[in-house]
């Protein structure tokens, strides 16, 4: 299913987002909550990735980057 890119280890906080920015580095950025806007996002931790076209990359429950293969539909004729 999915491939472990890069060993983090990152200890998340509760009400942030986490992903992968286009630099490929580690960012988060506060939620959206209850009519509150959410917050700008900072960089907190550089992996410096390069990124695959056709993979979909995400942080996992362990605080690592991981990848998975997307999913395509055929088009239509």
């Amino acid at each position: 299913m999915a491939d472990k890119v890069q060993k983090v280890g990152l200890q998340r906080e509760k009400g942030y987002l986490y992903y992968l920015d286009k630099q490929g580095d580690i960012s988060k950025a506060k939620m959206a909550r209850g009519g509150k806007k959410g917050g700008k996002p900072s960089k907190v931790e550089k992996t410096g990735i390069t990124r695959e076209e056709g993979y979909l990359y995400f942080i996992d429950k362990q605080g690592d980057v991981s990848r998975a293969k997307m999913a395509r539909r055929k088009k239509k004729k």
